[in-house]
């Protein structure tokens, strides 16, 4: 297969063997949320956003597996890098217990691992002034420690927004403010108190402005005189700095303001949720590097193959058996897929194709201005199409599958676009001219 040449094709969706796959897959697997009936084929062709399943079909992915394949499939900006090691067995060790090395000196290693990964983590978020990292091994798991550290630091309260996802673990479930689904029967962590998330485009109307004291709904919870919450409760505001599940819905500026401002007021720790927005999909390599807020914490996986959760040495506890997990900071070959991410990341000024592919994106949707969508937002490569109902989204999905092009939903009626970050001109043509055709099938 060549990237530069190759197109989706299509015969039928789902193919008779894909469908063998899944009847035959789903006798052993408990429910889950896969979207529709593709199988990849992981013995077949496939080159940066192009891919072939195990009917022969080939398909472009616009998912990026839900970001977690940042620059899509066998690329050589990674692999030609994995093709010069030796890779040994194990490639999975229990990194909370044993060191690993792969070679000399530690700082420069031929074969870069979990500790030159959180070294390049330090130092791409070290205009926060963040120093220490620790690896697990997903992003509910980051959350997970996130949460404890910043429990650690004192407080047994939590500020969530509406609309929110940060995983499927207890902890992070409590958190979770997206679908009903996500939470109904399972126990909860208490003290979370869940309020708007503005992303109002001008003046608020969502609710989180108000005309109380301290001029927001969080304000005036805490405000000594009106307020029904002790500041010194509260350990730590959580936030998507784009929301991901809710809808790829992007903060107002005033709103994040006012974020700063109660971090500032009361020494509450903000945890920037970065699974999905993180690695450079908005252009920038946090997502949080758009908005004028300062975490305390940020959470990371996905994109980066494992989990990670990066803050300052002062807010990690000093005990060493707070925090630990056999497998984490074990998986040599994910942190070595995750450095070289980082590398690949700074090495081909991809945040600048970030920012110049999703511009394009947008402006060729907007431009063709089809009349059953109702909003295109998103920042650099992460972005959304809102659609007038949620059938009409379904179908969109459903008609851009069968023209090779793979999509994903997001909030209510949302569809969400996660191109590779080193998507091509022709390929984001390519892409959202497929997908042009899918919204005038479904219309």
């Amino acid at each position: 297969m060549d990237r530069h040449t190759a197109e989706p094709q299509v015969r039928e969706m789902p193919g008779a063997k894909a469908q063998e796959w899944v009847d035959y897959h789903q006798q052993f697997s408990a429910p889950s949320t896969y979207v529709y009936e593709f199988v990849w084929d992981i013995t077949a062709d496939a080159d940066g956003p192009f891919c072939t399943d195990v009917d022969g079909n080939v398909l472009l992915d616009f998912t990026s597996h839900v970001a977690a394949a940042p620059l899509g499939y066998n690329n050589p900006k990674i692999m030609d890098k994995i093709d010069e090691f030796d890779i040994v067995d194990p490639t999975k060790i229990a990194g909370q217990d044993f060191y690993t090395s792969g070679g000399w000196p530690p700082e420069d290693p031929e074969f870069p691992g979990p500790s030159q990964l959180m070294d390049r983590l330090t130092d791409i978020a070290g205009h926060y002034e963040m120093d220490t990292v620790f690896l697990s091994n997903s992003g509910a798991e980051a959350v997970e420690n996130a949460i404890k550290i910043s429990y650690q630091n004192g407080g047994h309260r939590a500020f969530t927004f509406d609309g929110a996802f940060h995983g499927r673990t207890l902890g992070a479930l409590s958190l979770n403010r997206s679908k009903v689904a996500h939470r109904k029967g399972y126990p909860e962590i208490g003290g979370v108190v869940s309020v708007p998330y503005c992303s109002c485009d001008g003046d608020c109307t969502c609710g989180w402005k108000t005309d109380g004291p301290g001029g927001n709904v969080v304000a005036d919870k805490l405000d000594p005189d009106q307020g029904v919450i002790d500041p010194e409760e509260v350990a730590f505001v959580i936030l998507e700095p784009v929301q991901g599940e809710g809808g790829y819905r992007i903060p107002n500026d005033e709103f994040v303001r006012d974020v700063a401002a109660i971090r500032d007021r009361y020494d509450v720790n903000v945890i920037a949720d970065e699974i999905q927005s993180g690695l450079g999909r908005t252009g920038e390599m946090w997502g949080v590097d758009h908005l004028d807020l300062e975490p305390d914490v940020i959470t990371s996986a996905k994109g980066l193959r494992v989990g990670a959760t990066i803050s300052r040495s002062d807010v990690f506890p000093e005990d060493t058996g707070r925090l630990s997990s056999t497998w984490g900071a074990g998986d040599v070959l994910s942190s070595l897929q995750g450095a070289l991410t980082i590398d690949a990341i700074h090495e081909h000024d991809l945040l600048a194709n970030a920012v110049a592919r999703g511009r394009q994106a947008r402006e060729t949707i907007e431009d063709a201005d089809p009349e059953t969508v109702v909003d295109v937002r998103g920042r650099g490569l992460m972005l959304a199409v809102e659609f007038d109902t949620k059938e009409r989204r379904e179908a969109v999905v459903d008609a851009a599958l069968k023209r090779g092009l793979l999509t994903l939903g997001c909030g209510y009626k949302t569809l969400r676009i996660l191109p590779p970050l080193d998507v091509t001109e022709r390929e984001i043509d390519l892409g959202i001219d497929l997908l042009l055709d899918a919204i005038e099938d479904a219309s």
